[in-house]
């Protein structure tokens, strides 16, 4: 046995002993837990202590996006799942003759990537708790230290409730090897991160939730509010510089709008970069055809410096004009930084065709968003492009992983569904956490009538 396959084996079985015993655990110790385990991160000096840690160690995003992601994102995923059943009967169906019961998956691989080491070890282990599982942590190895900071905090609250800490495990030194190992001996997957990760999980042999490429493509309408789009659109482009998949990449705008838009998002902070200064910026920003990792989740300034271009002290943001799609032209994919790219169109129905081409090249199943008051053109969109969620005048980032003012579920793991290669197509959460057992009873015969079940068809 190779030393990274018995160093896993060792944590599974630490893992394993720990959640047999919480397999015994009830609603309320299980819902005692994960608000203990909340609480204790939420608290002011403690967030504020992993949000710098975090900014120290990755050398990405800022400090203000980690201790926000801490104090919603954590608050949020409690508020979603503290009055939700996870332990015995969670549904009965009487009607139906079924009742449902919830199980554990088991022991949990989880891997957590360096642009949101703050908030996604925190959640995770309040979903895997919440189905009285086990969980062990495969960090990335550039925010190892903030990783172990936080689940010491929340083994140490396990054992203040007399649970067993191995409930939650991380890999101290970890490695490739060590995670791909982790995929393979635990029992359910669940992976946020790089495509070659999410690809990782999915041929690990062990069943997996993953998430795709994140390439959010935002409309803007003649019917806008575009002060509000423009303020929204910044607010989203700049928290945690741009670390959240969900940022906006790309706007899509009605060409009738596109000249005020452009002018309340530079009053914003935006910087149009002229056709000398694109040049410059795309050199930056790709070497040999990959994204320069020197240029993801920093500010503007820095970026502009690596490219050599000039911006204002004012100016937080950075904006590209583009026509084309596809590797031709790199503006049109993720670009995880502060940088947005701008698509003239001639109205909505290319608006929506420019969405589906834009996803198409990169970011397939993600998400999109549209600033608009006409509800007709929402469920049109809604209807044609091929994302697992749709953000209506609202922040990219702040939405789509759950926010107090929409009833997306919190959490910081997007499914995208076969569209972008995954198993699930909704925000992943505690409910994707356990097996679920149906028990049936025998219920009144009722045979439909081939009249009721064909119609015009059986006359």
């Amino acid at each position: 046995m190779s030393d990274a396959k018995l160093m896993v084996n060792e944590l599974i079985t630490r893992a394993k002993k720990a959640q047999e015993v919480a397999e015994s655990f009830t609603q309320e110790q299980v819902d005692e837990l994960i608000k203990a385990i909340a609480w204790e991160v939420v608290q002011e000096d403690t967030a504020r202590e992993i949000a710098t840690l975090a900014v120290t160690e990755s050398q990405l995003g800022n400090y203000e996006g980690k201790y926000s992601k801490l104090m919603k994102k954590v608050r949020g995923a409690l508020r979603d799942m503290k009055d939700e059943k996870s332990v015995g009967i969670i549904e009965r169906i009487p009607e139906k003759g079924i009742v449902k019961f919830a199980k554990p998956v088991g022991v949990i691989g989880a891997l957590v990537p360096c642009t949101n080491p703050e908030a996604t070890p925190v959640i995770k282990a309040m979903n895997a708790i919440k189905g009285r599982n086990a969980i062990v942590f495969a960090p990335h190895p550039r925010t190892k230290k903030t990783n172990k900071y936080i689940v010491d905090i929340m083994r140490a609250t396990l054992k203040k409730y007399n649970a067993p800490e191995d409930l939650i495990i991380t890999i101290e030194e970890p490695s490739l090897e060590l995670s791909n190992e982790l995929m393979k001996q635990c029992d359910l997957v669940v992976a946020t991160g790089g495509s070659g990760m999410v690809k990782s999980a999915y041929s690990s042999g062990t069943p997996a939730y993953g998430v795709g490429a994140g390439n959010a493509v935002v409309i803007v309408d003649e019917t806008a509010d575009i002060k509000d789009a423009a303020h929204k659109i910044k607010l989203s482009k700049t928290f945690d510089y741009a670390t959240s998949c969900s940022s906006e990449n790309s706007l899509v705008i009605v060409e009738s709008v596109y000249d005020e838009i452009v002018a309340d998002l530079k009053a914003e902070g935006g910087h149009l970069v002229t056709k000398d200064e694109k040049e410059k910026l795309q050199k930056a920003m790709w070497e040999d055809g990959h994204l320069n990792r020197r240029i993801v989740a920093q500010p503007a300034d820095k970026i502009a410096e690596l490219a050599g271009i000039s911006i204002s002290d004012d100016e937080e943001f950075i904006m590209v004009e583009e026509q084309g799609v596809g590797a031709d032209y790199p503006f049109s994919g993720e670009k995880m930084s502060i940088v947005v790219t701008l698509y003239k169109v001639k109205d909505f129905d290319q608006a929506v065709d420019k969405v589906n081409e834009i996803t198409g090249y990169q970011g397939t199943g993600h998400s999109c968003g549209i600033h608009t008051t006409d509800q007709d053109r929402v469920e049109i969109l809604g209807n044609r492009v091929k994302v697992s969620r749709i953000m209506v005048r609202q922040p990219q980032c702040y939405a789509n992983s759950g926010n107090w003012d929409n009833g997306m579920p919190f959490t910081l793991t997007l499914g995208c569904g076969t569209w972008g290669g995954n198993v699930a197509s909704e925000n992943v959460t505690w409910k994707h956490f356990i097996n679920v057992t149906w028990v049936s009873t025998p219920i009144q015969e009722v045979i439909p009538t081939d009249e009721e079940l064909f119609g015009d068809l059986a006359i």
